[in-house]
């Protein structure tokens, strides 16, 4: 009778653990729907207040900074204060950008409106909250399911800005991200509970030091690049995508100096690319990681990228891109999914939240520096440098993994 009991808790457990990590994603959707919504307008609304192109690239580049600098903060503010604060905290930050954002009137207001980007970081708060609630040899299907919720955002958010724009003014969209973000943070503040961790997460706490110190603490960030392993996993995720950063930053000017296509055709490319990190994350990504080990499948998105820039260096035409989409969305989203669940493996389960909040800081920094490198890449050598850089560094990386002796936390589930 006891263990009949046992079980039924136990069932309950699992059932209200699935419900938490579906509204996870659901929060995750909306928030990254909003964002894109945003990105649509933002040129649109910058021309409008008198900033040239230059300016626009300053605003663009602080809000990568003030992201790259929040990753880490807040992560260790997950860390220190519980998933479902840090998930409150980047719902009600989105409220404060877009409340900020529709009283722009100015360019000065404008670049204020940035800031709350600090601490606007759904995804790695996302993350987290799966990171806790699932086992390690389930952690990357799960991970890489976020994936469908970016493709959506990218979709749904592109699409319905353009609308919203046209139809009904500029100001429009950012009104009803407002209200979105609102009700985003309601959902969470309601369906996400503070989990409690079991003993041996809770002795696995006191080992660490995540819990001392300032959320603002350099030091406790960097420690958690000592861990084994942690540091050479997390230089080939920085360094096997960042050449492929560089051309998707540049993408916008690519697609109508090369390409030749006009607005509406690049907003047609971007949906492909969204529906594709649909497909490959949702479906493919989950399988192939309860089949394989994540050693074996960091290799692969290594030398898939390889083969990416190969291709990429011998593009002519808008469909040969196409084509080179789908090992490139494939990679990508690979290498994401695998490293982000190395990483976490690698740390104590009491500093995973500042583990993804790095590993949320990589995107931003190729915001950052990238449009400068890109810049003079393209300019100097044209498009294919991108595709030729590509090639070089994933050879390189792809060799060092064959060779080196990386202690990974490996697990499968059968």
């Amino acid at each position: 009778m006891k263990s009949e009991t046992q079980g039924e808790s136990k069932h309950m457990g699992e059932l209200k653990r699935g419900q938490v990590i579906l509204v996870t994603y659901l929060i995750a959707t909306i928030e990254l729907t909003f964002v894109f919504m945003q990105l649509g307008v933002m040129p649109y609304l910058a021309k409008s207040l008198g900033l040239d192109s230059v300016g626009f690239g300053y605003l663009q580049t602080t809000f990568g900074v003030l992201q790259l600098v929040g990753g880490p903060i807040f992560g260790r503010f997950a860390d220190q204060f519980g998933t479902r604060a840090a998930l409150i905290l980047s719902c009600a930050s989105g409220s404060v950008f877009f409340l900020l954002l529709s009283i722009s009137t100015s360019i000065p207001m404008l670049f204020l409106s940035r800031l709350p980007a600090v601490f606007m970081h759904g995804l790695p708060g996302a993350q987290k909250v799966i990171t806790d609630l699932t086992a390690p040899s389930q952690r990357a299907d799960a991970l890489g399911k976020l994936g469908l919720c970016f493709g959506i955002g990218i979709i749904i958010g592109s699409a319905l800005g353009g609308i919203l724009s046209t139809k009904f003014g500029i100001f429009t969209p950012i009104y009803v991200g407002l209200v979105g973000s609102l009700i985003n943070t309601m959902i969470a503040m309601v369906w996400i509970p503070s989990p409690a961790k079991s003993k041996s997460e809770h002795g696995e706490a006191e080992h660490s030091t995540s819990q001392s110190g300032s959320v603002f603490s350099i030091r406790e960030i960097l420690r958690l690049m000592k861990f084994p392993g942690v540091m050479e996993i997390f230089l080939v995720k920085v360094f096997s995508g960042f050449p492929i950063g560089l051309f998707l930053i540049m993408f916008s000017i690519i697609s109508m100096d090369f390409f030749g296509l006009e607005a509406v055709e690049s907003g047609y490319l971007m949906s492909y690319f969204g529906v594709l990190q649909m497909v490959v994350q949702g479906l493919v990504v989950g399988k192939l990681s309860k089949h394989c080990t994540e050693r074996t499948l960091l290799r692969l998105s290594i030398l898939v990228f390889a083969g990416v820039g190969l291709g990429m260096a011998l593009m002519r035409t808008v469909w040969h891109y196409c084509i080179i989409a789908l090992p490139l969305v494939f990679a990508f989203s690979m290498l994401g999914t695998i490293t982000d669940s190395i990483l976490t493996k690698a740390v104590p389960s009491s500093d995973t939240g500042t583990m993804l909040g790095i590993c949320a800081s990589v995107q931003p920094l190729t915001r950052t520096v990238g449009p400068t490198i890109g810049g003079v890449l393209y300019k100097r050598f044209g498009v294919h440098s991108f595709g030729y850089l590509q090639l070089i560094v994933n050879i390189v990386l792809f060799v060092y993994l064959l060779k080196s002796k990386i202690p990974l936390r490996e697990q499968k589930a059968h």
